[in-house]
């Protein structure tokens, strides 16, 4: 019985150690007064900048009504409610990751946040640093809604914005490029090389953030696409899955390719090497391509050849055409 009672009076005083332990200020952890509270209006900032609070259940609950003059928003919001409707079991995460936000920018930072949480890369932190790069830079926020259009203009099987927006992994890689870009830019190397090679790990897609990519860009079902650091894809596009855009030799500066504005390249094709590649030029899906291609033009092959012909005046990413060019191969080349 002594034994016992002698037990139970350590626990009853351990437990009030650790309960006065809980309670008593923190003095030894390298922080004063001045910078908890410092810290604490920061991060009361930051909520009202973000318009919203995050709650235990992950849910984000709008602070602020939702903007109704934004269209594209709308849209999305009226088919996220009608595909809720229609598939109740998708109803939760529709409203969690869609209808529970005022803006498109908290929706698109949620979703993020949420795919490239890690058990050391909390989803609140990703989240915050997301929604502070949309913040800060307009261009990004611009960027991501004219890939969203290009994604559903272009792409024949995406029938909504939202399908595009939650589903397809091509448009999400591309988004947290854009916030790793910025990062990059910023000078804050070692996160953004964090955050890509996280992408890399989740959506098998690997872009340096040291890569340029214009609006509107489309990479279509994504898995296996490579682009290297000094990569520029230009406005409007469309790259299939696992293409290369990869460097040659180990020197420094320009070493990758630069696509012009509304060029395709089809699925498994590799360009290697600081070449050029016209704006709306046609690369051949499984070609490899070493040199300057040029604009308008067709190439295909091993090595890519530039086909005969009329110049073509019509976006070849626009028309996602990787075999119209096929009964011209025997024809006449250009060299």
């Amino acid at each position: 019985a002594h034994v016992a009672n002698s037990r139970q009076s350590s626990v009853v005083h351990s437990s009030t150690r650790r309960a006065r332990a809980l309670h008593r200020p923190r003095s030894g952890c390298g922080r004063n007064q001045t910078q908890v509270a410092s810290r604490a209006g920061w991060q009361s900032q930051q909520s009202e900048r973000l318009a919203g609070v995050l709650c235990r259940s992950g849910i984000t609950v709008p602070l602020v009504p939702v903007d109704k003059d934004d269209t594209l928003w709308q849209k999305i919001r009226e088919e996220a409610r009608e595909a809720s409707n229609n598939e109740p079991a998708l109803a939760s995460y529709l409203y969690a990751t869609v209808l529970a936000h005022s803006t498109l920018e908290q929706s698109m930072a949620f979703l993020l946040a949420n795919k490239m949480a890690s058990p050391t890369l909390l989803a609140t932190q990703v989240m915050e640093l997301i929604s502070d790069v949309y913040l800060n830079d307009f261009e990004v926020t611009k960027a991501f809604r004219r890939d969203l259009c290009a994604a559903f203009d272009k792409d024949p099987a995406c029938s909504t914005y939202v399908q595009a927006m939650i589903h397809f992994k091509g448009f999400q890689a591309i988004q947290c490029h854009r916030v790793s870009h910025h990062l990059y830019m910023q000078g804050r190397r070692a996160l953004a090389l964090a955050l890509q090679s996280r992408v890399s790990e989740l959506f098998q897609v690997d872009i340096h953030p040291g890569a340029v990519l214009g609006e509107g860009i489309l990479i279509d079902h994504a898995t296996g696409v490579v682009i290297g650091e000094t990569a520029v894809v230009g406005n409007g596009c469309t790259l299939l899955h696992h293409v290369t855009l990869g460097g040659s030799g180990k020197d420094t500066g320009k070493r990758h390719p630069t696509l012009g504005d509304g060029v395709l390249v089809g699925a498994g094709a590799t360009l290697l090497g600081p070449i050029n590649v016209g704006d709306g030029a046609r690369i051949g899906a499984g070609s490899l391509v070493l040199t300057d291609i040029p604009a308008g033009r067709t190439a295909v092959g091993v090595p890519a050849k530039i086909l005969g012909g009329e110049v073509s005046t019509a976006p070849a990413a626009e028309m996602m055409d990787q075999t119209g060019y096929i009964n011209d191969y025997e024809g006449t080349y250009m060299i």
